[in-house]
Parts: C-alpha cells; sequence; structure tokens
C-alpha cells in the first residue's frame, strides 16, 4: 500500500500504525539491507582484494564483513517485528466497510 493513499483514507489509530509500519516496511529496512550489503561487499574487497599482503587491512576487513552481517540480522529483526505487530493488530489489509446484503 501507497502511504499517500493510507493518509487520505485511514483514520483513527488503525492509520496512524499503518503508516509508520509502511514507513518501516518500504524506507527503513529496504535502506539498512543495502548498507549491509554495500558495507558486506566492502569488507570483502578489503580483505581479499586490498589486504592481501596486510595484515592490518585484513584485520579491518574482517570487521567490515562482521558489521555488514550484523546490519542483515537488525534488518531481519525489524523486518520480524513488524509484521508481528502488523498481524497482531491486524493492520495487514486496509480497513473497508462491509459489503451491502440483499
Amino acid at each position: 500500500m501507497d502511504i499517500s493513499l493510507c493518509i487520505g483514507t485511514c483514520s483513527g489509530i488503525q492509520g496512524v500504525f499503518q503508516v509508520i509500519l509502511n514507513l518501516i516496511n518500504n524506507v527503513l529496512v529496504p535502506l539498512i539491507f543495502a548498507i549491509a550489503f554495500v558495507v558486506f561487499l566492502f569488507g570483502i574487497f578489503r580483505y581479499f582484494i586490498a589486504g592481501a599482503t596486510s595484515d592490518e587491512s585484513r584485520k579491518s576487513g574482517g570487521q567490515l564483513v562482521l558489521y555488514g552481517i550484523i546490519g542483515f540480522a537488525i534488518m531481519i529483526s525489524v523486518w520480524g517485528i513488524v509484521n508481528v505487530v502488523t498481524n497482531t493488530f491486524g493492520l495487514d489489509s486496509q480497513y473497508h466497510p462491509p459489503y451491502p446484503t440483499l
């Protein structure tokens, strides 16, 4: 769901939570994933290519790989927490009034 659609159609506290959860799911988690992936790749580059002859470069490259893995773990944790909150409070579908019956 697009955030701009929810602002006009969602009301109350459920709408606020839905906007916040959509922002986390659509902006924050992919941003953390991208940063962790770039740091991980840069750490691999520093460990294997740039640090092939220097122990200090290999050490700093290894730390960057570790930071990248920690970023992946944070991303998966945030994504899991957002999905638990979404399913717990019933925010997984947009509210609509009941359909008319005959």
